[in-house]
């Protein structure tokens, strides 16, 4: 028996070994052992290469705050493992994780005798555990997918609606080398009839979505053209404002904590979403309360202000679809600072392409670090670069950040950024830190 919350995060870990294996003939086997959950919920399903956990929060926020409970699983962790499965912003608690954790491991271990169900993974796990928490616990639950759509193991619920935000170029070595490709995984999560919301995605990845939402006759809610959000224009660098349209409702001035004009995108993707969730419940939320339920909006490490003397930034740009727009927010809002950037990744990212987008920036010191954690890059992979003199490793990431800060003029900027592991680990040990 498993007795104590680390023991069952260790031995949830423990089935990391099996690695990421796509299909759902494991996770469904398991659900029918557990009276099959999936089935009593009302989900909402968001998939994305980038801007799913931004999303999943705000509209967590706004459907909490129309008084509902609201379940959400993502992925990964920034503070704690149990806030990968909450409700309304509530961590699952240990002592329920605990109870989940020897159920599900009383029947793995009887999977794991069965060739054809053997080698369940811990996301598989995850995410079966979530169902059976959110089961008569919530109003809804909102299910952030772990890697494409279509073979993702969150792709057994039953949504009521679903979402794509965005579409590029990450985990080529399972979904594929093109746009299109990696569409086609993750127009998989689209149901008969069920509709499905995009976020800000490119002409060829679009039409792949069009063409599966055609072929189930789901109806398809596209950004900047059923639904409008538009960027406005001001001096202050620590929020964001932007005008909202859609068939229901027309907001001037929406302000949100989020930093980064994607995160325009992602508001605009979740209000769409909720709307859409209101006309099919006879809700009526006022507009004071979308307005400050946005506002209210926090999510650890994206373009996360940790400290403003020095100003320091922290932002899980994990891919080049995300450094990409990393690079973008820093020229629109701090292109009169000279930029320090501390970056480790996953040897699974295309992190060449990583640093060659750093790199456009005018005034930038990029240092490329290591961390402790599996599939962490190999420096030695990267010493080429360190021909640009703005270029440099340090296998040390707290020497480095020690260096950096000291370097500082007070008009600079540093990011932290790459892999939200990383990000997270430096955002915990900052803590340490800032006492010093």
């Amino acid at each position: 028996m498993i007795k104590t919350g680390l023991q069952a995060i260790n031995w949830i870990h423990s089935r990391k070994k099996f690695g990421s294996r796509p299909g759902l003939m494991r996770i469904k086997y398991l659900l029918s052992l557990l009276d099959n959950p999936e089935k009593e919920i009302n989900c909402i399903h968001i998939a994305g290469t980038n801007g799913k956990g931004s999303t999943v929060s705000y509209l967590c926020a706004l459907l909490g705050m129309v008084d509902l409970r609201v379940g959400t699983f993502t992925s990964p962790y920034v503070e704690s493992f149990y806030e990968r499965i909450s409700i309304n912003g509530r961590p699952i608690a240990e002592d329920d994780f605990l109870r989940l954790t020897n159920q599900f491991h009383f029947l793995v271990e009887k999977m794991d005798k069965m060739s054809k169900y053997k080698g369940i993974t811990e996301f598989e796990i995850l995410t079966a555990m979530a169902l059976v928490y959110f089961k008569k616990k919530v109003d809804v639950a909102i299910f952030e997918v772990g890697i494409g759509g279509i073979l993702d193991s969150t792709n057994v619920i039953q949504p009521i609606l679903t979402a794509i935000t965005t579409v590029g170029l990450d985990h080529t070595d399972i979904l594929g080398q093109t746009l299109i490709e990696i569409a086609n995984h993750k127009s998989g999560i689209i149901k008969p009839n069920i509709p499905i919301v995009t976020g800000n995605i490119t002409k060829e990845a679009l039409n792949v979505i069009k063409e599966k939402a055609r072929e189930k006759n789901a109806p398809l809610l596209e950004q900047n053209n059923y639904y409008f959000n538009h960027y406005c224009y001001h001096e202050e660098t620590n929020y964001e404002v932007f005008n909202f349209e859609n068939k229901q409702v027309e907001f001037n001035h929406l302000e949100i904590s989020l930093l980064g004009r994607h995160q325009i995108e992602n508001a605009g993707v979740a209000l769409e979403l909720f709307y859409l969730y209101c006309d099919r419940n006879d809700l009526l939320p006022s507009e004071k309360a979308v307005r400050q339920a946005l506002k209210d909006v926090k999510w650890p490490a994206r373009m996360e202000v940790i400290s403003k003397h020095p100003l320091i930034i922290m932002d899980g740009a994990h891919n080049p679809h995300a450094i990409r727009r990393l690079v973008e927010n820093l020229e629109n809002e701090f292109s009169d600072k000279r930029c320090f950037i501390l970056m480790s990744a996953l040897s699974t990212k295309d992190v060449s392409q990583m640093i060659q987008l750093i790199l456009q920036l005018t005034d930038v010191r990029l240092i490329l670090t290591s961390f402790n954690y599996p599939n962490c890059i190999q420096l030695t992979n990267f010493e080429q670069y360190t021909i640009d003199g703005r270029f440099v490793i340090e296998d040390d990431w707290k020497k480095a950040f020690q260096k950096i800060t000291l370097q500082m003029d007070l008009n600079d900027l540093f990011v932290v950024t790459g892999s939200l592991y990383f990000v997270s680990e430096v955002r915990q040990n900052l803590k340490n830190w800032k006492a010093t």
